[in-house]
């Protein structure tokens, strides 16, 4: 049986869960848990850099090869081979800068003004990358700001190390100890569910009139926009590991329809908060369509479905069977009602995108809405189509 705390004292769990549960300190430790494992391979990447550069090159105090190792290959999740080697060669020119100048003029003001401005627009006419030009004037800095007597191996000791170093990264970066495809699966999931949970709530608001519920779909279409753009990386990232990895080279093509699928999901995204604004203008009218609100809902149902057959690494043929059947029920000939002929159009065009996601091409999308009111088909109204206006987001896909 446990005992109570002294009178005066708070119990240790008292004090420390309201710390924990602020914003800010939850939003910190979820970056640490992310960085974790990048700055564990970093920090291994920097202490073999230093380790094979004293023993290969001889050097006492190879620190440079460490500081290359460890800038080069940094604390992102989504680890780029290209991207490390631009980062390391902006190191090494760096070093080579500041080793050219304190070898020839010593250090100074003067010195250290005319290298940062060398090595910045060598990194600028070299490569496109801020980071490059960043690197390489701050690796010459700290070189000119060295003792000559804090070099090893010569004149260009510290420059062979930082070269040694941003070939450890690089090394390091081909062999990546985690699945390349498992951040961009889990952002895929993320995503489609936001995606699915925008569609809820503006079916809710089509269903009941619910204009809270229409401006929140609003906000959290809106919201997805960083978690798309980490989704977008996320694959890039992951299928150049994949491309030069020998170890993860067997999963390119998964990484290949990942990617197309971001592409895809953006589109359906931008659309989505089109249809949100539409429904909030619809919903503040008085206008009420259980109907049309059921087939948003589907449509929503089928994206998070589809999420998570893509974050599981599965054919989406479940999910792609339920946008078939939606589709076919999007039909938009004969609709008098402008305000429904609109939602209805912009249903189609997110239903083909999440099509696509599921891995249709573009024809068999286009086939599956245009058997839309085909005679058989549930609710086939025959009559003209037209498109959609664009909308601020952007119009959307045909």
């Amino acid at each position: 049986m446990s005992t109570p705390p002294p009178p005066g004292r708070r119990p240790w769990s008292a004090l420390v869960t309201p710390v924990l549960g602020r914003p800010r300190v939850r939003a910190g430790l979820g970056r640490v848990r992310v960085a974790a494992q990048p700055v564990a391979w970093a920090s291994l990447a920097a202490g073999v850099a230093y380790a094979v550069a004293g023993a290969l090159l001889g050097h006492p105090y190879p620190f440079f090869a460490s500081v290359a190792a460890f800038s080069a290959l940094g604390f992102s999740p989504d680890v780029q081979p290209r991207r490390v080697g631009e980062l390391a060669f902006g190191v090494s020119l760096g070093v080579a800068m500041g080793e050219l100048i304190q070898h020839e003029f010593g250090s100074g003001p003067v010195q250290t003004t005319v290298v940062v401005f060398l090595a910045a627009l060598i990194g600028r006419a070299i490569d496109p990358s801020p980071v490059v030009t960043t690197q390489s004037a701050v690796q010459a800095i700290v070189v000119l700001g060295l003792p000559a007597a804090a070099s090893s191996g010569g004149p260009v000791g510290r420059w062979t190390d930082a070269l040694l170093g941003g070939l450890v990264a690089l090394v390091f970066s081909l062999f990546v100890p985690k699945d390349p495809r498992r951040r961009p699966r889990m952002l895929a999931r993320t995503v489609l569910a936001e995606l699915g949970d925008v569609l809820a709530l503006v079916g809710r608001a089509l269903a009941q009139g619910d204009t809270v519920a229409a401006a929140e779909s609003l906000r959290r279409g809106r919201a997805t926009q960083g978690l798309l753009v980490a989704w977008s990386e996320a694959v890039t990232a992951s299928g150049s590991t994949a491309r030069i990895s020998p170890a993860w080279r067997r999963h390119a093509h998964e990484l290949v329809v990942l990617d197309a699928a971001s592409e895809f999901t953006d589109r359906a995204v931008r659309t989505s908060r089109v249809l949100a604004r539409r429904a909030g203008v619809s919903v503040r009218e008085g206008v009420r369509d259980p109907c049309l609100a059921g087939l948003v809902e589907e449509v929503g149902l089928a994206a998070r479905r589809l999420g998570v057959a893509l974050g599981e690494g599965r054919e989406p043929t479940p999910p792609r069977e339920d946008l078939e059947a939606v589709a076919v029920r999007l039909d938009t000939r004969g609709e008098r009602d402008p305000g429904r002929h609109v939602v209805l159009t912009l249903l189609r065009s997110i239903t083909f995108d999440l099509l696509r996601v599921a891995g249709c091409t573009e024809a068999q999308a286009t086939a599956a809405l245009g058997r839309a009111g085909v005679p058989g088909a549930p609710d086939a109204r025959p009559g003209p189509s037209t498109p959609p206006a664009p909308g601020e987001d952007g119009a959307p896909t045909p």
